[in-house]
């Protein structure tokens, strides 16, 4: 009875996401800076683009890919959280949090500023690279410990490495003197996307979300213990390899996309899991839509609220972060005690 709730909740979290992202589509393209914009220029953009005519531009060439770019990442950093979260048992894992978005934009940033001519392909492979240096030494410092690679220990290696390529990333713009649009996408922001990095990113998405159902079972299984997911057929190893793997490719393609964008990846997993259970099989999907419409949103009101200077997405979701962030682990904390 119980796998049938779950399976019933998951039905029904899913109908109202598609709803509620539909919603935002509409929203996203018809409201902003430009109000000129009708429903009829929306229709156009979408099936009869006429390139001649400025409203469909804004809308086919803005506003579109932008709203798109918002999806992945939103997707992404929610699947990222949830498959570290199963993989690391450590409810506080997120790839903003842990560090791992601060390796990434370190590379992009020196490809930006030093390699400026380099590929949007050749940025994904520098954020990835940069992704894997963080992770390495985030389980390289965790490991350090007496106790062994405690969650704590990771969110605390996690959050010292994400400090100190934050201040080094930093400290590059500042020397170079770069543009406010730099400072702009360091501060997570979707404003200048273009098709070209929604052709590029999609693909890296699809595959790691078709890879990540794959394994949603086994990550299941995985969250029972090792002990018991080895007596039940599942290597533990190569799950772990593979979660990570998507991890560090997800985090990528958000930071080239947006900039560093915390806590997605760990509010939406938390949220999911209370509305529909641990099951991965139902998680994951969740979590990716769910972490498309938070985006989505927060962008339209980074958008609209103060339209004259569009304040920055990873400002919004921060503010909304932190506070979450408190109150899981003093949650934590309180079961810990126990």
């Amino acid at each position: 009875m119980k796998k049938l709730n779950s399976k019933l909740k998951f039905i029904i979290l899913m109908i109202s996401g598609f709803i509620g992202l539909i919603t935002m589509f509409i929203l996203s393209l018809y409201f902003g800076a430009e109000k000129s914009i009708t429903f009829n220029d929306i229709f156009n953009s979408i099936f009869h683009f006429n390139d001649d005519n400025f409203n469909e531009i804004i809308v086919r060439n803005i506003r579109l890919p932008r709203f798109i770019a918002d999806v992945l990442v939103g997707a992404s950093l929610a699947i990222a959280g949830a498959l570290m979260q199963g993989t690391t048992k450590n409810p506080m894992a997120d790839s903003g949090i842990m560090g791992i978005s601060s390796g990434s934009v370190f590379g992009v940033v020196i490809i930006m500023i030093f390699f400026p001519n380099i590929s949007r392909l050749g940025r994904i492979g520098v954020s990835c690279l940069g992704a894997a240096l963080v992770t390495f030494l985030i389980y390289g410092i965790a490991l350090m410990s007496k106790r062994g690679m405690t969650p704590d220990r990771m969110v605390l290696s996690g959050m010292a490495i994400s400090t100190l390529f934050s201040s080094v990333t930093t400290a590059i713009v500042l020397k170079q003197g770069a543009s406010s649009e730099m400072f702009k996408y360091m501060a997570g922001s979707s404003a200048n996307t273009i098709w070209l990095d929604i052709e590029l990113a999609l693909p890296f998405f699809i595959v790691c979300f078709i890879i990540g159902i794959i394994i949603s079972r086994n990550l299941t299984i995985l969250s029972l213990g090792d002990e018991t997911s080895t007596s039940l057929g599942v290597n533990g190893k190569v799950i772990k390899l593979l979660s990570t793997i998507i991890v560090l490719v997800l985090s990528a393609i958000a930071v080239v996309i947006i900039g560093p964008v915390s806590y997605v990846g760990l509010m939406i997993p938390h949220i999911i899991r209370y509305l529909v259970g641990s099951d991965y099989r139902f998680v994951i999907p969740s979590c990716g839509l769910l972490g498309a419409l938070f985006v989505t949103f927060v962008d339209f009101l980074a958008r609209n609220i103060m339209p004259e200077i569009e304040l920055p997405i990873g400002l919004i979701i921060t503010l909304i972060g932190v506070p979450f962030f408190i109150f899981v682990s003093r949650k934590k904390s309180m079961e810990d005690a126990y």
